[in-house]
């Protein structure tokens, strides 16, 4: 196999090589009287206990705190769709997070298949050795069907964290710019830029969360969505019926005159001369990586609040700070599913660890922030508990 496409120098390689993950036994195995127990014989009970209450399973197995990332490798990062082997690296890197900031046991499990079919099979299939399902880079619009068939299928949660970690994260975001401008979210006119699957989710989510939906404006490659636009994906159409009810048309500069935020999930580039049509004391989030769409210095001439993607600048929208204690939250609660109340509670706890200490540089809090998986957990958990899903 050829190397010529690794720099030996560079020290990212030597922290992957072998891989970020490992398997650690959590029993001695040091005398005959500890194999009895942890294998055969004493084994046989526990498996009968299990097979009579299938129940027990969370209580004697790594079930509990356990969850699979799964992915096709057909939308990884910035990079596209570089299939199941190349993104077993960020697999890897998701499971870590997950264990350093939750204290849940992730799996990394990257599939050879792009076939939506043949994906909610094999998840369906692999499901009863884990508690929850992270569904990862994997491209639109086949995620939002194969979301909602797991969802359907499976009686544990199934969270597609590029679609709800990113839209959490920004109502959080939201939240707190609004509240630093002295503003509400339901006087706030939104252009979202971007109709993938983040875009589709932070729309939701925005609206689940306090925006007005008919305040929403959502914009693709072509332009704003509204409901006389031919030729609309399933996906977009609907969008486009509860969000823009004003009807606008044109491309993302109209849809940015007098706007008050701009949430940037697209990748494409946003000239300056649209944001600077934007509404005074404006918000910017420009999150695509590594490129912003508009880049943060260039936005803060014309807005009050700049957020991005990235750890090189202030206010980074970064995922880590939702999924970990989301799950760990769920995987608590023994929940069925993930319901909106639990993300908008998610986003709630983010907002609340930085709330006596905002600045416009400080809206989010770190994503090395101790205080935000537990503050996320517990209030997943209760809202678990409240919408009826927790088991526990």
């Amino acid at each position: 196999m050829s190397s010529s496409s690794v720099d030996h120098s560079d020290p990212v390689f030597d922290l992957h090589r072998g891989g970020k993950l490992a398997v650690a036994s959590t029993v001695p195995l040091t005398s005959r009287e500890d194999l009895s127990l942890a294998y055969t014989p004493g084994v046989a009970r526990v498996c009968e206990a299990i097979a009579a209450d299938p129940g027990l399973v969370d209580e004697y197995t790594w079930v509990s705190h356990t969850v699979a990332v799964v992915t096709d490798g057909s939308a990884v990062l910035g990079l596209g769709n570089i299939g199941p082997r190349a993104a077993m690296p960020v697999m890897e890197g998701k499971a870590v997070l997950f264990k350093q900031f939750g204290g849940v046991d992730a799996v990394p499990v990257c599939l050879d298949t792009q076939d939506t079919d043949e994906i909610v099979s094999v998840v369906t299939a692999l499901a009863p050795s884990f508690g929850g399902i992270n569904l990862e880079d994997i491209s639109a619009p086949r995620c939002f069907e194969i979301e909602r068939r797991l969802d359907e299928a499976l009686s544990i949660p199934v969270f597609h964290d590029d679609q709800h970690g990113t839209a959490i994260v920004v109502l959080a975001a939201l939240r707190n710019a609004a509240t630093l401008l002295n503003r509400k979210l339901g006087d706030l006119r939104v252009v979202v830029s971007g109709a993938g699957a983040a875009g589709v989710a932070v729309t939701r989510m925005l609206a689940a969360g306090g925006v007005n939906p008919g305040d929403i404006v959502v914009c693709d490659s072509r332009g704003i969505l509204h409901a006389d636009r031919d030729g609309l994906t399933s996906v977009k159409a609907e969008l486009a019926e509860f969000t823009n009810a004003a009807g606008r048309q044109g491309d993302i500069t109209a849809a940015l005159r007098d706007a008050d935020v701009l949430i940037g999930v697209s990748g494409g580039q946003i000239p300056e001369e649209a944001v600077a049509g934007m509404a005074s004391g404006g918000i910017v989030f420009a999150l695509a990586n590594p490129t912003p769409e508009v880049h943060p210095e260039v936005a803060g001439r014309h807005v009050a609040v700049v957020a991005t993607g990235r750890s090189d600048f202030p206010n980074q929208i970064n995922n880590v700070l939702a999924f970990p204690g989301v799950f760990r939250g769920a995987l608590d609660a023994r929940a069925t599913r993930i319901t909106d109340n639990m993300k908008v509670a998610a986003a709630d706890a983010i907002a609340a660890v930085v709330a006596e200490n905002l600045t416009a540089d400080a809206i989010v809090p770190s994503p090395l922030d101790p205080r935000v998986a537990p503050a996320v957990a517990e209030a997943v958990l209760d809202a678990a508990r409240r919408d009826g899903v927790a088991r526990a």
